[in-house]
């Protein structure tokens, strides 16, 4: 058993490495034909990726799914609530650490009326998750909070590609199909 969790915690770590690698890898394809890469990438403390997260957030049109283990960011959390009020379908799922955490933006969600959800499936719900319009995603070590930001070593990838996108957005609609609509204290 120790080993099978060995092995999983591994594979966790390594995951965004080679998510990477094979992104960068196709957009090394098309830089060579003249195109844009798909992608943006961001390292952080200081690498300001919490500005690539709320670009990606206002560019939404349609929709934004977003997967969180911890969200403790005022700005990110505003920004969903903005892209709400502009038309934007926007919903939320949190780990269930989210219910007590002191910090945490859900009540600023809840008050816009934008559906929460709370995954309870797993030890942790450890996703770093947002899909946007079903196109682009957003994802990485970065968990929406100021310490990913400003404190931690994290990496932040924004990925535009409809495929992956919807084997994402296939994740996230499991995840809520199994999830507890989150009750407002």
């Amino acid at each position: 058993m120790m080993g099978k969790r060995i092995t999983l915690r591994r594979f966790w770590l390594i995951s965004p490495v080679l998510l990477a690698l094979v992104v960068l890898g196709s957009a090394a394809h098309r830089a060579e034909a003249g195109e844009a890469p798909p992608w943006k990438l961001c390292f952080s403390p200081d690498g300001r990726c919490s500005s690539l997260i709320l670009e990606a957030i206002s560019s939404a049109r349609e929709s934004i799914r977003v997967q969180a283990y911890s969200f403790t960011a005022r700005p990110i959390a505003e920004a969903l609530v903005e892209a709400h009020r502009r038309g934007v379908d926007v919903a939320v799922i949190v780990d269930k650490s989210q219910n007590s955490e002191r910090y945490s933006v859900m009540s600023l969600l809840s008050e816009a009326n934008i559906p929460l959800y709370v995954d309870y499936c797993c030890a942790i719900a450890h996703n770093k998750v947002m899909v946007i319009d079903g196109k682009k995603v957003v994802t990485g070590s970065y968990n929406f909070t100021q310490s990913a930001e400003s404190r931690n070593a994290e990496n932040l990838l924004v990925i535009d590609d409809t495929k992956m996108a919807k084997a994402y957005l296939d994740n996230w609609t499991q995840h809520r199909d199994g999830a507890r609509i989150f009750a407002a204290k």
